[in-house]
């Protein structure tokens, strides 16, 4: 900066006998200029560090939701680390935060999801069930391809099955489903484990929906 300002000052003398040298040449004024700009666009980019104490007025609400945000992730991943999923230990960082997006998304506890996982596949990732069901959240294959549909994810049998990011999406968004459809948690688990026809053929017949279900997943929520 020093150099440039030397020659710039060699080649265009001032006309006056004394040089003041506070003052800023017209490229020194624009340099300023777009470092501010570009310092400002990006403070709206950048994530605050954990521990933050001071931001510009208005602006304290991003280290208090990130901080939280932050705490949450390390809460699913401490789980997570408590189980042989069979995935790598990268694959179940990225995992903790698609659990904490996917239940922001669907307004749900994270928990909520984990204890899903806890009794569904006692969070191993490629379980599968007696009946068919696959992954982490335990979803039938002709279930996860209508899933799969509805939320825009191409299907390719038990390589999106197996996936944990997507079988974790597709499983919040079908537990959604099923609340939205029987205005009822305790129903809508049950049919997350019967099945949705047979829960609705009880309902209908006026007959006791089992609970046993409920029971589990109400402890596994407790241990989480």
């Amino acid at each position: 900066m020093e150099l440039n300002e030397a020659l710039i000052r060699i080649e265009h003398p001032p006309h006056t006998g004394t040089y003041n040298k506070n003052r800023l040449s017209p490229l020194r004024i624009l340099r300023k200029v777009a470092l501010f700009v570009v310092i400002f666009v990006f403070s709206f980019h950048l994530s605050f560090p954990l521990g933050i104490k001071y931001l510009p007025t208005g602006l304290q609400y991003l280290s208090a939701e990130f901080e939280g945000r932050q705490q949450a992730i390390r809460e699913i991943l401490e789980v997570l680390e408590r189980h042989p999923t069979g995935l790598a230990s990268v694959t179940k960082e990225e995992l903790a935060e698609v659990i904490y997006e996917e239940a922001t998304r669907h307004n749900l506890d994270p928990k909520f999801i984990l204890a899903l996982i806890a009794i569904e596949s006692s969070f191993q990732n490629w379980s599968v069930s007696e009946q068919g069901a696959k992954g982490l959240m335990q979803i039938m294959p002709y279930v996860a391809e209508s899933l799969a549909q509805e939320l825009g994810i191409e299907y390719s049998g038990d390589r999106t099955l197996f996936n944990p990011y997507l079988n974790i999406k597709m499983g919040t968004y079908y537990l959604t489903q099923l609340t939205k459809d029987f205005n009822d948690i305790r129903l809508a688990l049950a049919a997350y484990n019967y099945g949705p026809t047979y829960i609705k053929s009880l309902i209908e017949k006026k007959e006791g929906i089992p609970l046993n279900y409920n029971r589990k997943f109400l402890t596994a929520y407790q241990n989480i």
